[in-house]
């Protein structure tokens, strides 16, 4: 099976869709990934769900299943059958208890998110699926209600959540020096601009990629993210927000558009300059093949994310109450802002008592 991308008729949008072995759309899960394009879901999700769906169907192949019969031992079985390795799933080895899961935890609950969701609309259009939304329900936040919920929601729900435990990891930061060999190693202003700009905003890349020029106040030294459609498919995943910046940043914006940017006729910040087509708005791939030519300048695996991780976190122990950060952020809660950044270190609890004067003197002694 294959994943493939396609574009939507009469509106153009970019999706994905799922071939099978005879180059024939999967019907019910082209038309699932389409809905997700229609109701404006991100490409990368669309993207990201059809890759976890073909995993499915290639399960379901597997197991000569029918999607509409899945059982929960068969959900079951497919997270089993997800952590072996290509040729354990075909059944071409036998594979050792003792073998490291081919995927990790959370791409496991992922796919099943994925799945739930896929089953969860077939449902809500009359498909036939048995009985299987009786009895399951998406592990972790986010998950779907039972079908039928609308008429027992006064009833505890006692569906079996199904999810991997995953080890909780901690948001991945760049420190000060390797910010600065990054910017360093950039040889055009644009480039610069570019990662200084996330540094600063702790926006995500494709916010970034999304800015036009109105979007800059440069007088107020302000950032303005807006929620809207762009060319390059760059997308602002929170709400709109105003990010104040150091006016340092905005002079490194004068300087991008008089000594690189010139005359290029474009509503967008960033674009290709000297590649083809010039004036386009730039991509997520050509800022990724921006990635990785620094990772091999600097030696430093660094993702564009991390920009933004590094930009909550020296806000938090700069001082900045957890609320204005979310705000910056675009978050939907303080909830989530917590839950993310909850990482810092004793050294930061130790700084903060003692700014608060808790450990330099004391009313009660021992």
């Amino acid at each position: 099976m294959l994943v493939h991308p396609v574009v939507i008729p009469g509106s153009g949008t970019r999706s994905w869709t799922v071939l099978g072995d005879d180059d024939v759309p999967a019907g019910p899960v082209d038309g699932f990934l389409a809905y997700l394009t229609d109701i404006g879901r991100s490409p990368n999700t669309v993207k990201a769900y059809s890759h976890d769906l073909k995993d499915y169907w290639e399960f379901l192949g597997f197991r000569s299943l029918d999607w509409r019969e899945a059982r929960l031992e068969d959900i079951g079985e497919f997270v089993a059958w997800l952590q072996l390795p290509p040729a354990g799933r075909s059944g071409e080895v036998a594979v050792l208890p003792s073998v490291t899961a081919e995927v990790s935890a959370s791409t496991v609950n992922r796919k099943l998110a994925a799945v739930s969701a896929f089953y969860a609309h077939q449902a809500r259009n009359g498909g036939d699926v048995g009985d299987l939304l009786a009895v399951w329900r998406a592990g972790g936040r986010g998950g779907w209600k039972p079908f039928l919920h609308h008429i027992s929601k006064d009833k505890p729900y006692r569906g079996r959540a199904i999810s991997l435990k995953v080890p909780k990891k901690l948001a991945r930061i760049l420190t000060a020096a390797e910010t600065q060999a990054v910017l360093d190693a950039c040889t055009r202003l644009r480039d610069r601009f570019f990662f200084a700009l996330m540094h600063e905003t702790g926006c995500r890349a494709g916010e970034v990629l999304g800015l036009r020029h109105e979007d800059i106040a440069a007088a107020e030294s302000e950032i303005t993210i807006v929620p809207r459609e762009n060319a390059n498919g760059a997308r602002a995943k929170s709400g709109g927000r105003t990010v104040p910046v150091d006016p340092e940043l905005i002079r490194l914006y004068a300087d991008y558009l008089h000594e690189e940017y010139g005359s290029t006729d474009s509503d967008y910040v960033f674009v290709n300059i000297w590649a083809e087509p010039k004036g386009q708005a730039w991509s997520y791939q050509a800022a990724y093949d921006l990635v990785l030519r620094l990772r091999a300048r600097t030696g430093i695996a660094f993702d564009p994310h991390w920009f933004r991780h590094s930009a909550a976190t020296r806000w938090l122990r700069d001082g900045v109450s957890i609320e204005v950060v979310s705000k910056l952020l675009g978050h939907s809660s303080v909830t989530t802002t917590s839950a993310i950044y909850g990482h810092l270190t004793a050294a930061d609890a130790r700084a903060a008592l003692e700014k608060a004067g808790w450990l330099t003197g004391r009313e009660v002694t021992w």
